[in-house]
């Protein structure tokens, strides 16, 4: 079995303070992206509006993420001005991000919102339940006839494509590209993107639209029921209002595949390898799940299992705003137009609003992490992602409470996304 101490290296106090003290999220180090924690309980403490050598700022107090989270009009996300010179005006990645929903401001950010929550009612994501039941149940089936193997590649990566993919309605035959486009695109968002990463990127979008304007004219022929099917939805806008252009479809479904993909597999990967690295916690969920009879005890247990992992380990790191007039963060004055990174990886360990928050604890209560954002960009698909990651950790541990690695996982070496890219394990 993988000892806990092989899966996240721990880093001394003087190498955090030497990578606080130069900090550049252009030139970031290999041991700052295997355990950047350290570097940011340095940061929180001595630089908590980190001015970064580009001009930016780094921040990593929950305080001000919130503080910029709340102020939409002062602090934008529309990503023009930044993603110009970083792809190239002309570029697909350009236009795509844009132009989707995330990095984008009122009035398009309103209207493509509305449309894909419309889709995403309570009742709308119950019922894929059974579906995502079924899924994982199917996964667990072929996994437990091999005896292992691998947490992200045969589990984790496979039901965020599935779970997309029907909400989209693509053919189960077409969903082979998809997790490598979403990849591809997300890659791309690194802060310094290697030209291997930005071809990759350009071509996952162009590729991605060529399909998609096959799927989208199919879909204007034999529309779906617009209370279940996002993409239907995003055709016919509201009744009586707005239409999206074709481009403006075009790239937020593209938005909507790539969304729930690494991040939803990250947060399933970072839990099972959470229970491997916390054997403790492992044994406490456990016990709390079997001490539990009916589903919605559980559900419980393992909601609050789930909303720590994302604190301890957010799937994604670091958030971007533009300051569109002169303003405050923390105490320090910021120019018109300054870039702000919000670090959400240090904001979700914050001890000004957790009890110990450098400790893994799946029954902590009241979980003010923001590993979803928030405010008017709060994650649309929380509440799917929430469902995707109790089905899927839960119904892995009533299959396999004894599993283990087999081998040390492999990280995904990135400071915007967190996770793995590999982590062979054993069932039992």
């Amino acid at each position: 079995m993988i000892q806990p101490h092989q899966i996240t290296p721990p880093m001394s106090a003087e190498r955090a303070r030497e990578i606080a003290d130069s900090f550049d999220l252009r030139a970031l180090p290999a041991d700052f992206l295997a355990n950047p924690f350290p570097v940011y309980a340095v940061l929180r403490e001595t630089a908590p509006v980190r001015r970064m050598p580009d001009g930016s700022v780094f921040l990593t107090r929950h305080a001000d993420l919130m503080a910029v989270y709340r102020d939409a009009a002062v602090f934008s996300s529309d990503k023009h001005v930044e993603y110009g010179p970083k792809y190239g005006v002309d570029s697909p990645l350009y236009e795509h991000h844009t132009t989707s929903l995330v990095f984008n401001d009122p009035p398009l950010h309103t209207r493509v919102r509305k449309l894909i929550m419309g889709a995403l009612t309570r009742r709308a994501i119950a019922d894929m339940e059974p579906g995502l039941v079924a899924l994982v149940d199917s996964l667990l089936d072929r996994i437990e006839a091999q005896g292992g193997g691998d947490l992200v590649e045969d589990f984790a990566s496979a039901i965020p494509v599935e779970i997309i993919g029907n909400l989209l309605g693509v053919p189960h035959e077409d969903r082979g590209p998809l997790r490598g486009w979403s990849l591809a695109i997300l890659g791309a968002l690194e802060p310094v993107p290697t030209p291997e990463q930005h071809a990759l990127g350009n071509r996952s979008v162009t590729e991605m639209l060529d399909y998609l304007r096959g799927l989208v004219a199919e879909r204007r022929k034999a529309p779906g029921d617009p209370e279940r099917d996002v993409l239907t939805r995003l055709i016919q806008g509201e009744a009586g209002g707005d239409q999206l252009s074709e481009v403006e479809l075009l790239q937020n479904c593209i938005f909507l595949l790539n969304a729930g993909h690494e991040t939803t597999t990250n947060l399933i990967g970072n839990g099972l390898i959470l229970l491997q690295e916390f054997p403790d916690q492992r044994e406490q969920l456990l016990a709390d799940l079997r001490a539990v009879g009916d589903a919605s005890a559980k559900e419980q247990v393992l909601t609050l299992a789930v909303d720590e992992c994302l604190r301890y380990e957010s799937s994604n790191q670091l958030g971007n705003r533009r300051a569109l007039s002169p303003a405050s963060v923390g105490g320090v004055a910021l120019n018109e137009g300054t870039l702000v990174t919000l670090c959400i990886g240090a904001a979700n360990r914050d001890p000004a609003v957790y009890d110990q928050p450098e400790t893994l604890n799946l029954r902590r209560e009241g979980n003010k992490h923001l590993a979803f954002g928030f405010g008017i960009h709060q994650c649309a698909g929380l509440s799917l992602a929430r469902l995707e990651g109790r089905i899927a950790i839960g119904r892995f541990l009533d299959r396999f409470p004894r599993f283990e690695l087999s081998e040390t996982p492999v990280r995904g070496g990135r400071a915007r996304f967190r996770g793995f890219l590999s982590a062979p394990f054993r069932t039992a």
